[in-house]
């Protein structure tokens, strides 16, 4: 992609949204029950391409369970609420309550409350009882303290997460976490990141890890680019991971999956954000947006209860039902933002594609500022 000079020796690329992007559809449609959506991951089969965001106001060891009956995928915070309290139900009741303008300040109070780790082992056990797929998150610099207790609960999928992450992330006491040698001990598989470049999305990928998160400051309530400065729009952010994935693939014939993280809200940014390269997305948001979220009807990233520099706001979700119509349906909505899933399977039937492999080639057209 050409760059653009932005004034007198500093060039800057042009990036792209999920909403400047429109889906072509192909010389041939299929009948929508005729896709698949399925997708694999090292020895597990998914049957929907969703991962629930590990946050609070999203997942929580009762309704992983549910989650997984559908064919996603729930990530547990492992740092989260579940973790550092041994009853949450009072702490999320009262996030919910809190007003727009004490409500930072009220999340960075509660969660000062030292993650258990003897909390981890009965969470990931508890979803693990259920029959669910155990996954959880855990922050890079938390990794190897937590890592003991995280695998004496068997967990099944970990996911390695924090608002922009590198192949070898620098703490401030002793050396680097080197997620190369790290990830190539653990026995199950690892999704790393969030990352938004393509010489970031390789490095990650060259460590061993079975997917990449892509996506920074994209999320709803994400303050991330007005606070740091830092973000890339996700369409332009999943194409370049896309581009690294193809050389990873050429040069060791590994295939690395793609997560793209954030900044969706409809089934239209869901068949887009997979047509630009992803192989599955998370979602938080439209998640805690359902009657059975433990977030009350309120939504939260753990940044933004940070105590140094919190980048994400506590924001109102509008409730638009239970967690199976927004991702499944029945739907009696026009604007997408129920049955995600069924607006997936109709994208892919009207472009002419069968699996999600073959959706990833369909072709993309910018659409107008004047239209949009």
């Amino acid at each position: 992609m050409a760059e653009i000079e932005i004034g007198l020796g500093k060039t800057a690329r042009r990036g792209f949204g999920l909403d400047e992007l429109t889906i072509v559809p192909s010389r041939r449609t299929r009948d929508a029950e005729l896709v698949e959506l399925a997708w694999e991951l090292q020895g597990f089969r998914f049957e929907l391409p969703v991962l629930a965001a590990p946050c609070d106001s999203v997942v929580s060891p009762e309704n992983a369970a549910a989650f997984d009956d559908m064919g996603g995928v729930a990530v547990l915070d492992l740092e989260g609420l579940w973790t550092r309290y041994e009853d949450p139900a009072p702490m999320l009741a009262e996030i919910a309550e809190l007003s727009d303008e004490t409500a930072a300040a009220r999340l960075q109070e509660i969660y000062k409350q030292p993650v258990d780790p003897d909390l981890i082992v009965q969470r990931v056990r508890a979803v693990r009882e259920t029959g669910a797929v155990a996954a959880g998150a855990v922050t890079p610099h938390r990794i190897e303290e937590l890592l003991p207790k995280v695998l004496e609960s068997e967990l099944d999928l970990l996911v390695i997460r924090s608002t922009v992450l590198s192949a070898e992330h620098v703490t401030r006491d002793g050396e680097p976490l080197n997620l190369k040698t790290f990830i190539r001990q653990l026995d199950i598989p690892v999704l790393a990141g969030s990352c938004t470049s393509y010489q970031a999305a390789l490095h990650l990928m060259r460590t061993g890890a079975a997917g990449i998160l892509v996506g920074v400051g994209t999320g709803e309530g994400a303050t991330t680019s007005d606070t740091f400065g830092v973000g890339v729009p996700l369409a332009t952010a999943i194409a370049d991971a896309r581009a690294a994935r193809m050389r990873h693939l050429d040069e060791t014939g590994v295939y690395v999956h793609i997560i793209a993280d954030g900044g969706m809200d409809t089934g239209g940014d869901v068949a887009k954000a997979l047509a630009c390269g992803a192989d599955a997305v998370m979602l938080g948001a439209p998640l805690a947006g359902t009657t059975d979220a433990p977030g009350h009807g309120c939504h939260w990233a753990p940044v933004g209860a940070r105590a140094d520099v919190p980048h994400s706001e506590r924001i109102r979700i509008p409730v638009r039902g239970t967690q199976r119509e927004v991702l499944v349906g029945p739907s009696d909505s026009a604007d997408g933002r129920l049955d995600l899933m069924g607006s997936l399977r109709s994208a892919m039937a009207s472009s002419g594609y069968q699996t999600l492999k073959e959706f990833q080639k369909a072709e993309l057209m910018i659409i107008p500022e004047v239209v949009r």
